[in-house]
């Protein structure tokens, strides 16, 4: 198969499961930190309009969704592509950047977490990602 074509299956199939994992969190967010009284955060809508009632600890399961799942793409890429590990694994890094741009466009968040979530939980989680994914390599082919 073609170096290139390999490359990019990879990258999507971890894109899919770092997106999945994203989602689990979010959707599992609600019974960790409840929601504020009175928000109704099923739809977009209804979380743009309640956005004014969280508080900080509500925003730490999205930050950990964005970073995990961003860091779990990542590090599967970074694993299994056959060339340019860390670059593929920045690449992935830029999509979810790219969900979380949308992300601070579209909900009115306060811009300590805008900041937060833009600046660490996607390229920085990209490069941890790589860096992982070297080190069990390394111990694969050590070990």
């Amino acid at each position: 198969m073609n170096q290139f074509l390999r490359n990019a299956l990879v990258a999507i199939l971890s894109l899919l499961i770092g997106g999945a994992l994203n989602m689990g969190i979010i959707m599992i967010s609600g019974s960790v930190i409840p929601p504020p009284e009175g928000a109704d955060v099923t739809t977009m809508e209804g979380l743009q309009e309640a956005m004014h009632l969280f508080q900080p600890q509500h925003f730490l399961m999205p930050f950990l969704a964005h970073a995990l799942g961003t860091l779990l793409g990542a590090l599967i890429t970074a694993y299994l592509v056959v060339s340019e590990p860390k670059k593929w694994a920045l690449f992935i890094g830029c999509f979810f950047l790219l969900g979380g741009v949308s992300n601070v466009v579209m909900l009115p968040s306060p811009i300590w977490f805008a900041v937060v979530d833009i600046t660490i939980a996607y390229i920085p989680m990209a490069y941890l990602g790589a860096f992982i994914a070297d080190k069990l390599k390394q111990e694969k082919y050590e070990g």
